[in-house]
């Protein structure tokens, strides 16, 4: 165990250690100021883990006993039961004990430092100068304990070790170290802006999500949820025999369209219900200094900080079902997010949920200081035979399942002869439909300070990325894109996802485009035509 630890002097929550004399004079010098003081993370932590470890365990209890009633019967079953929650309550809130009693951290005026472990005690810093996010989440019993996990982050591509998570702490400490560790070195930013809130939620918008990708999946999900749960109790023959028993008189199709149709239902609702979560009481303002502030959640509450100082651009989402019901969401192009494995999937750099496109635009240009939003700007149509290339992939993509069926159909069985046939006559047209909107949906442009890209048919992106924000050029064609005078060219960044690329760009008007969107950046790898050539 490390002996560099200061001792522990107290036990309250946000009560500071005793200072180390050592750091504030030297052998023989003068006395120098104070370092910062050592805190804890809130003593209500070991009741939270006592608390969620209950809930895991009245989770798993009933099917337990279930499974031991069988060969002990309904009273010993419970016993034992009992006995192994109480066991792993304890063990659970002890644990966390150990963990509270073990962790401390201070902000100091250069440096955050967090110090945790019992047999290992990890000691981690983060300099101030480097924190780029501070954000403050709180599920459901931490909002009633008046609790709030804190992860402070740095935006850099390391795992956990560019995050430091203070979990939990007082809601009013949770806020405090979010203004002291992101209001340092903030400066005001130039351009028209609105202080304060930029939009807030509107019920409306909930009409977007029945739309979205989540729906069916979550449709199938439940049926997955159902035919799991019947498992754990030895009812999954019941459940898929009493289905049966109550459609027998029904044709397959039709049990097949009512199993769909119920899916559908139980999508939407989950749906609906993962939206309000996710998105109720949201809040987007923009705080002095320059710091954009997105609040959301039901249960559980977020808070996410994004400097305007690390903004390089908006990037404007149209899933397909959204986009024909004219919605969009806005996603921020920004460096310096936490990218920490629990929030790697979620919707971290979201500054609006799917709303009106006139909305989106609306707020995309009040995020970029903005008269108009650059992604609204006229694009730059690409050539006919851009949309010849998707409409090959199409044929391809769906012409070669067609094939495997029809000749395995003819070696084995009629019945795959019809099920190609039925994925041709739903499968050419539909990819047909979607080859020609995403051709319609390729463009790019310069606006201002901005180059916008736009590319996508089942999920249609419209990125406006700063131009001072590219640090390079990628330029990839392929064989068939050669015979056609096209090629893809990638702006490439620190911020967002790193890449933002040109699609099947006119070969020497994509190479244009590139070279004044940045001057001189691709210059030097270009060789200019004699306008007579």
């Amino acid at each position: 165990m490390s002996t560099a630890d200061t001792p522990d002097t107290a036990d309250t929550p946000g009560t500071a250690d005793a200072p180390d004399t050592a750091d504030a004079k030297g052998p023989a010098g003068p006395a120098r100021s104070a370092p910062a003081e050592w805190r804890r993370l809130d003593r209500r932590a070991v009741l939270l883990a006592a608390l969620v470890t209950a809930g895991v365990a009245a989770g798993a209890a009933v099917p337990t006993t279930l499974g031991l009633s069988g060969r002990l019967g309904y009273g010993p079953a419970i016993a034992w039961v009992l006995t192994g929650a109480a066991l792993l309550i304890a063990f659970g809130a002890g644990t966390d004990y150990v963990r509270w009693r073990r962790t401390r951290y201070r902000v100091g005026a250069d440096r955050v430092e967090l110090h945790t472990g019992l047999l290992l005690v990890k000691k981690r810093s983060l300099a101030r100068e480097r924190i780029r996010s501070v954000d403050v989440t709180a599920h459901l019993l931490q909002r009633v304990l008046g609790l709030v996990t804190v992860r402070i982050g740095t935006g850099e591509h390391t795992g956990g070790e560019s995050t430091l998570e203070l979990d939990p702490v007082l809601r009013a400490e949770g806020e405090r170290l979010r203004r002291a560790l992101l209001e340092r070195g903030l400066t005001a930013v130039s351009g028209s802006h609105v202080e304060g809130e930029l939009v807030t939620l509107d019920p409306r918008w909930m009409r977007y999500a029945p739309v979205s990708f989540v729906a069916p999946a979550l449709g199938g999900a439940a049926a997955g949820a159902v035919l799991q749960v019947s498992d754990w109790f030895g009812a999954q023959g019941q459940v898929i025999e009493w289905v049966g028993d109550r459609y027998r008189d029904t044709s397959l199709l039709s049990l097949i369209v009512l199993l769909a149709a119920a899916g559908v239902l139980a999508g939407v609702v989950g749906a609906l219900g993962l939206w309000v979560e996710m998105w109720w009481n949201y809040r987007l303002e923009r705080e002095p200094g320059g710091t954009l502030r997105i609040r959301r959640g039901l249960l559980t509450s977020r808070s996410v900080s994004i400097e305007e100082r690390r903004l390089r651009g908006v990037d404007l989402v149209e899933p397909l079902g959204v986009r024909l019901l004219g919605a969009a969401r806005v996603d921020a192009i920004t460096t310096g997010l936490a990218k920490d494995d629990e929030e790697q999937h979620g919707d971290h750099n979201t500054l609006l949920p799917a709303a009106p496109r006139p909305v989106a635009d609306t707020v995309a240009a009040a995020v970029l200081r903005e008269t108009t939003s650059p992604t609204g700007a006229v694009l730059t149509t690409h050539p006919p035979s851009a949309r010849g290339r998707r409409l090959r992939r199409v044929l391809w993509t769906v012409l070669a399942p067609v094939l495997v069926l029809a000749l395995l159909g003819a070696l084995l069985t009629p019945v795959l002869l019809w099920v190609a046939l039925g994925c041709a006559a739903v499968g050419l047209p539909a990819g047909v439909v979607l080859a020609r909107d995403a051709y319609r949906g390729l463009g790019h442009a310069l606006s201002g300070g901005y180059l916008v890209t736009r590319s996508g048919a089942l999920r249609r992106s419209t990125a406006a990325l700063e131009r001072s924000g590219v640090i390079g050029w990628t330029v990839r064609q392929t064989y068939f894109q050669r015979r056609a005078g096209l090629l893809n060219i990638t702006a490439t960044t620190a911020a967002g996802a790193g890449a933002y690329t040109v699609y099947d760009a006119d070969e020497a008007e994509g190479l244009e485009f590139a070279s004044e969107a940045v001057q001189g950046l691709l210059e030097p790898f270009l060789e200019r035509v004699p306008a007579g050539e």
